[in-house]
């Protein structure tokens, strides 16, 4: 490859080349939104500096998306859709000022490439800006390694903050920073300078809102993080740490991460290069703190996601470095054969004469919400008035979403708030009086023995498949009588 074409130009190309086929997969597969979007959204239209689950740096980002592009799914994806593409273009810039250009360019390619960016960036997560932001601190990071003025330190202290706005798992990030500088001749004294601790300063101070938020709701992100970490119940499972670090080498692909295992395979000899070991600090400390997790209790794959980002540079380097170009062609384009693949399956088993149906469509969390809130709409019209009341989160988020009712709340018996339904719609008190009830539950006579009418207005089916069924049952309800106490 001529040198000229691994500038900026002809990456920029590629990447909206492929950005366009992104936008046009979530236009041909015909989804709805994901459950955690269509509950994204409804934090996007009553904007606030903290959400139950999370911090609010993602719905900031869908309102701003819909204010300009307005109310359809793709506005609704797009943060996801362009963040991606932006840290692919951090990462070039990393891999040319710790390399160079080719280094940079094969990086980002790889990365954008990557089985978990392609999975990703087809629905609108708190990943999408929790890796930019990484991708961009480490760039601050490597740039301050000699030192720099307060404005450089308090510039990538911003940048941290802003990514514990968008997820706190950016707080690992400060931990892998410490690292690095202790790894560094004269550690200790570089860790003793006033940078350091600017930034760590500076990135408090933007968290602050958040903080001050979850203290007047009584810290419900932190609770919620300890309950899905099990923090409380803590024990050995192997069996989950397999899973998570076979996640992790699906995520890279296959290729890739044969050649990520064989630089940790001699991660001292590494760790003597100052390039190689600041990515290794920025990657395996986050690995090894999320298999931990997954080792005693529970870890998602894509809880050390930001690690990809340190692995892909460093695996691209050490490939060019020995003169493999050969092999990164194979990644890169083993991977895009699993995004095709990922993106065009419900075509390819329909073309091979093959139903379709739940044991074999990826995308099937994401069917039939419309049809079920089309079939639930003339209830809520035949009714007005009537809060539109569940026991569900993902029941509330997906009618909510496709529906915009007047009011919806969340069935909310005992003390214990499980989402943010719970914790600013809660039935009873400010929101009360005659409900349009839809629930899943087999055994709903607990909500209905609290309300002194009774209509049932039966059950809702849609067919996504021949073997697979959206189903509500309905009921309008009158006279509530409270919830029980304890013991009742």
């Amino acid at each position: 490859m001529p040198r000229d074409a691994y500038g900026v130009s002809s990456l920029v190309v590629l990447l909206g080349v492929l950005t366009l086929l992104r936008a046009a997969t979530v236009v041909h597969l015909g989804l709805d939104p994901y459950v955690d979007e269509a509950y994204y959204w409804g934090w996007a239209q009553a904007l606030d500096w903290g959400y139950y689950s999370k911090p609010p740096l993602l719905p900031v980002l869908i309102a701003a998306s819909q204010a300009a592009f307005g109310d359809g799914l793709l506005a609704l994806k797009l943060p996801a859709l362009l963040l991606y593409p932006v840290t692919a273009l951090v990462l070039r810039q990393l891999g040319a000022e710790l390399f160079d250009s080719r280094v940079g360019w094969w990086a980002a390619l790889a990365f954008i490439t990557l089985p978990l960016v392609s999975g990703l960036g087809l629905f609108v997560s708190t990943d999408a800006p929790l890796l930019l932001l990484w991708a961009l601190a480490m760039l601050l990071a490597w740039r301050l390694r000699e030192g720099g003025g307060w404005p450089q330190w308090a510039i990538l202290g911003g940048v941290i903050g802003l990514g514990l706005m968008a997820k706190y798992t950016m707080a690992a990030f400060w931990g892998c920073g410490v690292l690095w500088l202790l790894s560094m001749e004269g550690g200790l004294d570089r860790l003793r300078r006033s940078g350091p601790w600017l930034a760590l300063g500076v990135a408090l101070a933007v968290l602050a809102p958040n903080l001050w938020w979850n203290a007047q709701h009584g810290f419900p992100t932190l609770v919620h993080t300890a309950e899905i970490t099990r923090m409380s119940a803590r024990g050995w499972a192997p069996d989950e740490l397999w899973e998570f670090l076979l996640a992790q080498l699906a995520a890279l692909g296959p290729v890739l991460a044969v050649s990520v295992l064989m630089v940790l395979f001699s991660v001292r000899r590494h760790l003597a290069d100052p390039r190689h070991a600041f990515l290794l600090c920025f990657s395996l400390p986050l690995l090894i703190l999320v298999a931990l997790q997954a080792l005693t209790g529970r870890a998602n794959g894509n809880w050390a996601a930001p690690a990809v980002l340190g692995l892909s540079v460093l695996a691209v380097a050490v490939l060019l470095g020995l003169q493999r170009r050969r092999v990164l062609v194979w990644a890169v384009g083993c991977n895009v054969a699993i995004a095709t693949l990922l993106y065009s399956w419900p075509i390819l088993v329909q073309s091979l004469g093959v139903e379709l149906h739940a044991g074999n469509d990826p995308y099937k969390r994401a069917r039939g919400w419309s049809a079920l809130a089309e079939a639930v709409a003339p209830k809520l019209t035949a009714y007005p008035g009537l809060t539109l009341l569940s026991d569900d989160r993902e029941v509330l988020a997906q009618l909510v979403y496709a529906l915009r009712p007047e009011r919806h709340a969340r069935w909310q018996a005992d003390g214990h708030v499980v989402d943010h339904y719970g914790l600013t719609v809660p039935y009873g008190g400010h929101i009360s009086g005659a409900v349009l009830y839809l629930s899943q539950r087999h055994d709903p006579e607990r909500v209905l023995d609290r309300f002194a009418q009774v209509t049932d207005l039966g059950e809702i089916s849609v067919a996504v498949h021949r073997n697979f069924h959206r189903r509500l049952h309905a009921w309008r309800l009158d006279g509530f009588l409270g919830y029980p106490a304890d013991g009742e």
